[in-house]
């Protein structure tokens, strides 16, 4: 098993309740995205925190090691790992403006 999908398993294992309850909310979510953009946002925070945990572990040890210059691919490699497993991932923190009716656009007629 590559390294990558190692940290990316033993993250899950680890947080395992964390990333229980964030399954249920993306589930949800990709059934009603404008309802739930909020709680979504604010479940998907606490999950993105884990995430660039496990990320930076990742990269740090590969560092150590001397191979700093792969950090990126193998950071790119993790993340597309996690957007396997939650592919609605990068919505967390989207800000939806609720639009507001528009006003129907008129000129006044000015009488002499």
């Amino acid at each position: 098993m590559t390294k990558y999908r190692e940290y990316f398993e033993r993250m899950i294992t680890t947080e395992k309740k964390a990333f229980e309850d964030f399954t249920k909310l993306h589930m949800k979510y990709s059934l009603d995205q404008d309802s739930l953009q909020e709680e979504f946002n604010n479940g998907g925070a606490k999950i993105l925190s884990i995430i660039r945990e496990w990320e930076s572990k990742l990269c740090s040890q590969s560092e150590k090691a001397g191979f700093g210059n792969y950090t990126t691919n193998l950071s790119e490699k993790f993340m597309l790992e996690v957007r396997k497993s939650f592919p609605l991932i990068d919505y967390v923190g989207v800000i939806v403006k609720k639009s507001i009716p528009e006003k129907k656009f008129g000129i006044k007629k000015i009488n002499f």
